[in-house]
């Protein structure tokens, strides 16, 4: 089976699995899911993959077992995440931009993080780049340690074990052998579209902020300049009396 390498070979995830096996797939899942490091990784076609090669027999090894571990490495991966956002606290947000980190990156994920709560640990498995950073956000506000474990689990579960288990159900459909190019690409566009989504919903919020500046300073110096028009015309009247 030939998968087109969506940016360097190196992160094409046949070329991955190819030559890691599933240790390396392990590996990925647990940097992705809470070093800081990890944000770049294929996250869901990987795990697509994965199943994919399972199925095809490509992969030796039981479906149930490539689940399980997994969902163990993406449950710890948070695990690793929260405590190092506890470590680290508020000074995650003062480190300065390098290679490998981006301030943007953290800002996302705190605004995740509070716009949909603790749920966010679910939702954001499926955001790339935010499921990275989400459970680092979590520790760094302190978030109720047995909450955090719970949602870590229902996250890394559906997560892990869903995509795999969607690569290796559509792995038996010939169509999927024949365009999986163009499968793996959907998969990526899906999963960035709510990054984009959020983009220009951020975006469109501040043009409508500022046009509502806008329209407030304009009303407020009309305002400072009404009154002095009735005294101007007052006073022309005192004069012309005279």
């Amino acid at each position: 089976m030939t998968t087109l390498a969506l940016g360097p070979s190196w992160l094409d995830p046949d070329y991955l699995i190819g030559t890691f096996g599933l240790i390396g797939v392990l590996v990925i899942v647990f940097a992705e899911s809470g070093l800081l490091i990890g944000f770049f990784l294929p996250g869901d076609s990987l795990l697509f993959t994965t199943g994919l090669l399972v199925t095809t027999g490509a992969l030796d090894t039981p479906l149930w077992l490539v689940c399980l571990l997994i969902v163990l490495s993406a449950i710890i991966g948070d695990q690793v995440g929260y405590l190092f956002g506890r470590k680290v606290g508020p000074a995650l947000f003062k480190r300065p931009d390098s290679k490998f980190f981006k301030q943007e990156n953290v800002e996302k994920a705190h605004d995740f993080f509070e716009k949909y709560g603790p749920k966010s640990l679910v939702l954001a498995r499926f955001v790339p780049i935010v499921r990275t950073f989400t459970p680092i956000i979590a520790g760094v506000s302190r978030m109720n340690y047995r909450s955090f474990i719970i949602f870590n689990i229902i996250g890394g579960t559906l997560w892990g074990a869903g995509v795999t288990l969607l690569g290796a159900a559509l792995g038996k459909i010939d169509f999927v052998h024949e365009h999986i190019e163009m499968i793996l690409i959907a998969i990526v566009v899906i999963s960035v579209l709510p990054i984009v989504i959020e983009i220009l919903r951020a975006r469109s919020q501040s043009k409508k902020a500022a046009l509502t500046d806008d329209g407030a300073g304009s009303g407020a110096a009309a305002g400072d300049e009404g009154p002095d028009d009735p005294a101007g015309g007052q006073r022309g009247g005192r004069h012309a009396k005279r």
